[in-house]
């Protein structure tokens, strides 16, 4: 691929939900083109007409391509990935909007596999209609883990300009935490986040928070233990692994005294711990950032909202923020791969004659 020539692929996700909604009034704004990216949305032209209509965008103007290599960087691109009889259905789950939903991300990913795009930011997906013999994850994260996290762990992290908080345990049932944690896990996820905010965020030395389990971190070995049999070890372990991590913190009294803005990143236990402050805080600007991928994945912090399709009332600041973040993840990487290739060289320093040399 062109070094200068950035393309972002955007999958359609659930046609029945805000998915065409949020993409279509964020590339509706001028200013996206006035970044050195190109959009490539993968989907139906037929579902985007259709809710170009439905959102008052007469003026709007869909490119329709074959592949990425026909896409205009001036225009907004579309890639038909789906049946021209597709069936828009607006705040209905059906598996025929989850099968669409597959098969652009299954193309998209594709081409991210191939080296054609330089970002994938996915709209909303219904877990349970996507779900078939070839789609058998809890979500996004654990599908493109197995595609591109070379095996270890990926990290899901919810991002924005105040809070960045990742998750040991992602899409796992309560019940199942606890039994999920260890101290290898841990160790795991703070080595990737560690090298994420490095690489993806360009923080030369993170610090990261790391959250107990259980109420009040355990009090001590009163309510829980996993925190001094566990989570203690493993970011002793971390530290020596040079991560500069502290904890563990009770998650009430961490959010509450905005603990959070001393560090820059926390590392929740469990999916709900991380994201219902992230939320409160974020819920607008919030973006779900994969780390841990050999490729940047980006993704608005909402559902469907089946509740509010078809009604022109989403806000489309979350996935405007994913795809900005997108971009600067891409610019940030590679001027990290450049640093990387072209190291300073040490050199040895002599003195002679009160001369350095």
């Amino acid at each position: 691929m062109d070094k200068k020539k950035t393309i972002i692929g955007i999958t359609h996700g659930d046609i029945n939900g805000i998915g065409y909604e949020v993409i279509l009034k964020t590339l509706a704004e001028s200013k996206v083109f006035e970044n050195s990216f190109i959009p490539v949305i993968y989907g139906s032209s037929k579902a985007a007409a259709y809710y170009r209509k439905n959102i008052d965008l007469p003026n709007l103007s869909l490119n329709v391509i074959n592949s990425v290599e026909e896409a205009n960087p001036k225009r907004i691109n579309i890639i038909n990935c789906v049946d021209d009889e597709v069936k828009v259905e607006i705040g209905q789950a059906t598996e025929e909007a989850g099968k669409a939903a597959y098969m652009a991300l299954e193309q998209a990913s594709g081409d991210m596999e191939k080296g054609l795009l330089s970002a994938l930011v996915t709209a909303p997906i219904n877990k349970r209609t996507i779900q078939s013999d070839k789609f058998k994850f809890p979500g996004h994260t654990e599908y493109l883990e197995k595609k591109f996290a070379g095996g270890s762990p990926a990290l899901m992290m919810l991002v924005n300009d105040v809070l960045r908080v990742a998750v040991v345990t992602g899409h796992v049932a309560l019940k199942d935490v606890s039994p999920s944690i260890s101290q290898k896990l841990i160790v795991e996820k703070l080595k990737v986040l560690n090298n994420s905010l490095k690489k993806d965020f360009s923080i030369v030395r993170p610090r990261i928070a790391v959250l107990g389990l259980n109420p009040h971190a355990g009090d001590n070995g009163v309510i829980g233990k996993e925190e001094s049999e566990i989570i203690a070890p493993a970011i002793k372990e971390a530290e020596s692994k040079g991560v500069q991590c502290f904890g563990p913190y009770p998650a009430d009294g961490f959010f509450g005294a905005e603990r959070f803005k001393q560090f820059d990143a926390v590392l929740a236990m469990y999916h709900d711990q991380g994201l219902i402050p992230f939320k409160t805080i974020a819920m607008e600007t919030g973006v779900n950032y994969t780390a841990g991928l050999s490729i940047v994945r980006t993704s608005p912090d909402h559902g469907t909202a089946y509740d509010l399709a078809g009604k022109n009332q989403a806000s489309e600041e979350s996935f405007r923020q994913a795809l900005y973040l997108a971009y600067d993840i891409c610019k940030n990487r590679n001027w990290d791969a450049e640093i990387r290739a072209n190291p300073l060289k040490s050199q040895s320093v002599v003195e002679r004659g009160g001369r350095i040399e």
